[in-house]
């Protein structure tokens, strides 16, 4: 009868000294990478999770900015326990329509040496008079984001030197209520379909806009500010 010789293992030998050594380097082999194994699915995890959130934070917080309707508003603004927030008119169908000039208050803006009559309505007709507040954006003071439109090259061109102001800059919005005081928080540029700039959202902030560059109507630039302060005492301007 043949001998047939089995191929030798690397793990197992006949002699249980051999056997149990084999053994040896194998848990030392194995358990670095076992660990390595372990340590890379709990990042995997942590990472994940993360994302997960960061992921879910930005739905909360778009659904918080703008409500579909008067009745979501208020839905959300009450379980935050605030008051609801202002509903934005829809942007004017025709620019042009003639529609009644009516002032509301006045802006100032002592860095760029503004004072001027502030309107109802962001049509052109009204804007060829001087800033014109976005229909059913916060009022002056008030809870939400004021939004003021204004020209920069045209007619009294208000708002020629938006991109002078800087962080901290004082914007003042009078009407019969008072005076109150916002302090600039940032500026940036836009396209003209960059109608987020007039959401709605908790606080108490003003929103001012423009064409840019100076004589193009190729984007907007934007300014934005927090109220510092309100004077309900104070005459409007």
């Amino acid at each position: 009868m043949t001998d047939v010789t089995r191929p030798s293992s690397p793990y197992t030998s006949a002699h249980p000294s051999t056997a149990r050594n084999a053994h040896i380097v194998h848990r030392r082999v194995l358990s670095p990478i076992a660990g390595a194994l372990l340590a890379l699915v709990a990042v995997l995890s942590a990472t994940v999770a993360v994302g997960a959130a960061a992921e879910l934070e930005p739905v909360v917080v778009e659904a918080r900015a703008q409500p579909a309707d008067p009745a979501a508003a208020a839905v959300i603004s009450n379980a935050l326990d605030q008051p609801p927030l202002p509903i934005p008119s829809a942007a004017p169908v025709d620019p042009y329509e003639e529609v009644p000039i009516t002032p509301i208050g006045s802006i100032d803006i002592p860095k760029i040496g503004l004072s001027h009559t502030m309107y109802s309505g962001v049509w052109l007709t009204v804007l060829d008079q001087g800033p014109g507040h976005w229909p059913g954006t916060a009022v002056p003071g008030g809870w939400g984001n004021a939004v003021i439109a204004g020209h920069r090259v045209t007619n009294s061109h208000p708002f020629r030197n938006l991109d002078q102001l800087a962080v901290g800059d004082e914007i003042i919005l009078n009407d019969h209520t008072g005076s109150h005081v916002y302090s600039v928080t940032g500026t940036e540029i836009v396209q003209p379909s960059a109608l987020r700039i007039v959401e709605q959202r908790p606080g108490r902030t003003v929103t001012l806009f423009a064409c840019h560059p100076p004589g193009s109507a190729a984007q907007r630039i934007v300014v934005y500010g927090e109220l510092v302060s309100s004077d309900r005492g104070a005459p409007a301007a």
